[in-house]
């Protein structure tokens, strides 16, 4: 996998890698020839007390080494370009992705583990990339180049070469397979503290309120236990690698000093000779070490690649259509023929053959005990779900063809939980309408009964909102999140039980304000408070999935047994009437 996302992301910057290469081999090659040349410095100058010879080589090494510098630093700076440049195109696409998943995507993942994956893997394979433009083409040239400069100085020493490489591959080998299992566990454990760490900071309120903060303390610390054991596990055999590497080093250096010694007391090679190939083993090792570290990034690379892999594999249970129809004649117009939703694994569907229509100028309302379905039946149609039997007609198109840019601007959807972006009071009415003018922001405020605090923020529609909305309260999340789809003026509002943190005097005086001005549109609403919905045209009413009856709010107070529970247990005789 790691190959398959490199292959992919890197397809644009071969001319950059390109570039590396040549840096790197330039880089090696002068790495390569210095060591002969300090062997003919020793040979042929100091030896023969050749001054002239010394200064001329020692001023050609001199300019090697600066060339050997520029390209040493030329070929990271073009590297991290590289590296970076595929971190951000990595998390573009991981986002793209994300984008396009259905809610059951997201909760498959689930969002802890999509954020680690989008930061933290994405580093993991980042820094492989790093790491191997600047290493790529130097480790395995000097391991290499090495050898053959090393038997053209004296293949009497070549046996030791023969023995220290095969003894330190398999050291390392030994090690990073250890290493694997361990990194993909890791990976999985920070999930798991991020899962953590997320909920606790989402939940702080709920945490204080049922004094749970030792209990949670000792969740987090649970999960930062097992992240940190297994990071310890990893360190040690991480620990473990560089001394292997050095002790072989050592070990051969010291063999080619106490062999080389003796074929130079017997005259087989000169003293420049032996330090030229002490010079050429040490390179070869530094290639194999260097190679090493690229070994110890790789298996946690990989782990990262496959997880990474696995978002941009999965293929969103919402399949756009291949001709989507882009204009649509009716206005309006929601239809459920037969529509039946079932989650996967699932031994009974969520939802049961609904068929209704809800129509521009008519309030359709929802109700229905806790789990009968209400939410999971206004998700399907903006798509966040897909019917697994049936169809949803929205301007007579089933919403599956239908381009999803028009589907959703046909629709405005003040979900069951409203959630406000970081920015201000007027970003976030313009989220759907960005070229909203002030006075539709107010107009919309006004409606949404959220004029008068508005007003009294400072700053008024420039006041701060903080993320997720923290800073205001319950019901003002609620009425700035009606408002927000007010901007948009769409053809379909969809209100999933957005008036429930409204009192009900402000519940009565939004439902007057929007039944004034907003009288052309379908207006679809899921509602627990029967007061809200007593006006409605049309009350559907679940249960169990299904629906279990259709009418006005006199007619199924009459004839519904479902629904007369639900009044009954909420409003007083004078208040059904």
């Amino acid at each position: 996998m790691l190959l398959k996302i490199l292959g992919r992301y890197l397809k644009p910057y071969w001319p950059l890698l390109v570039a590396v290469g040549v840096f790197q081999l330039a880089q090696s090659l002068a790495s390569l020839y210095l060591p002969s040349l300090n062997a003919d410095i020793v040979d042929n100058g100091i030896a023969k007390g050749d001054v002239p010879h010394i200064f001329t080589v020692g001023v050609i090494m001199l300019g090697i080494t600066v060339l050997q510098v520029a390209c040493a630093i030329t070929a990271v700076y073009f590297g991290a370009k590289v590296a970076m440049s595929l971190g951000r195109d990595l998390r573009g696409g991981i986002f793209h992705t994300v984008s396009e998943f259905s809610e059951r995507e997201v909760s498959q993942f689930g969002a802890p583990s999509l954020i680690t994956r989008t930061t933290n893997d994405v580093q993991q394979v980042q820094m492989v990339v790093l790491m191997t433009c600047t290493l790529f083409v130097s480790a395995p040239m000097l391991a290499i180049g090495g050898v053959i400069m090393a038997l053209q100085q004296d293949v009497g020493l070549s046996w030791l070469m023969a023995v220290s490489i095969p003894v330190l591959l398999v050291a390392v080998g030994g090690i990073m397979s250890r290493m694997v299992p361990l990194f993909r566990l890791m990976q999985k454990r920070i999930d798991k503290v991020n899962l953590v760490l997320r909920e606790q900071l989402t939940g702080i309120r709920v945490i204080r309120a049922f004094v749970r903060e030792r209990h949670e303390t000792d969740r987090f610390a649970s999960a930062n236990a097992d992240l940190t054991e297994t990071a310890v596990s990893a360190g040690r055999l991480f620990a473990l690698m560089f001394p292997v590497v050095m002790l072989v080093m050592n070990v051969s250096s010291v063999a080619v000093i106490w062999f080389g010694g003796i074929r130079v007391g017997e005259g087989d090679i000169q003293v420049g000779t032996l330090m030229a190939f002490l010079q050429y083993l040490i390179q070869i090792l530094m290639g194999v070490m260097m190679a090493t570290f690229m070994g110890i990034l790789l298996p946690r690379a990989a782990v990262s690649a496959d997880r990474i892999g696995e978002v941009l594999e999965t293929k969103t249970s919402v399949v756009m259509p291949k001709n989507p129809v882009t204009e649509v004649t009716e206005v309006g117009t929601v239809e459920f023929l037969d529509a039946t939703f079932q989650y996967p694994g699932a031994e009974e569907p969520v939802l049961k053959n609904l068929t209704f229509a809800a129509r521009p100028g008519r309030t359709t309302a929802i109700i229905g005990s806790t789990g009968s379905g209400k939410t999971t039946l206004v998700n399907l149609l903006p798509r966040l779900f897909d019917v697994t039997g049936g169809s949803v007609l929205v301007d007579g198109v089933d919403v599956r063809e239908l381009d999803p840019d028009l589907l959703w601007s046909l629709i405005g959807l003040v979900p069951q939980k409203p959630y406000l972006f970081s920015g201000t009071v007027a970003s976030n009415l313009r989220y759907g309408k960005p070229d909203a003018t002030d006075e539709e922001l107010w107009e919309a405020l006004d409606i949404a009964q959220a004029k008068d605090f508005v007003l009294e923020m400072e700053n008024g529609l420039d006041a701060e909102i903080s993320q997720g909305g923290t800073n205001v309260s319950g019901g003002q999340r609620q009425r700035l999140a009606i408002a927000r789809a007010l901007v948009k003026k769409p053809e379909i509002y969809v209100f999933d039980d957005s008036f429930s943190a409204l009192d009900t005097g402000t519940d009565a005086r939004l439902r007057h304000a929007l039944a004034r001005k907003v009288h052309g549109a379908t207006m679809i609403i899921v509602a627990q408070r029967v007061s809200t919905i007593i006006d409605a045209d049309q009350i559907i009413v679940l249960e169990n999935g299904e629906i279990v009856g259709i009418g006005t709010h006199e007619e199924l107070n009459e004839s519904n047994t479902t629904y007369a529970e639900i009044v009954s247990s909420q409003l007083t005789a004078e208040e059904a009437l």
